[in-house]
């Protein structure tokens, strides 16, 4: 990752720890995806309950790359909206 945006100088990470929240919003983002996931399966597809939750966690191992992405984005996003860098 970057130190800074090559196009706007943001720095990237303000502080040790900074992207602490971040894992916040990805624990939410992730139990969201895999409560839908597991939703379609057990309506779609009519699978029990367990099976559904067990099957929705192993299709949502390929999206964890990009939801920790999208969740430090948005975590950028808020802090930014909050407390801007001078």
């Amino acid at each position: 990752m970057n130190q800074r945006c090559p196009v706007c100088d943001l720095k990237f990470e303000r502080e040790g720890g900074y992207f602490l929240g971040a894992m916040y919003i990805s624990y939410g983002l992730a139990l969201v995806t895999i409560l839908v996931l597991a939703a379609v399966l057990w309506g779609a597809v009519h699978l029990r309950m367990d099976k559904a939750v067990i099957w929705a966690l192993i299709l949502f191992v390929p999206f964890i790359p990009s939801l920790t992405l999208l969740a430090r984005v948005l975590w950028i996003h808020l802090d930014q909206a909050l407390d801007p860098e001078k």
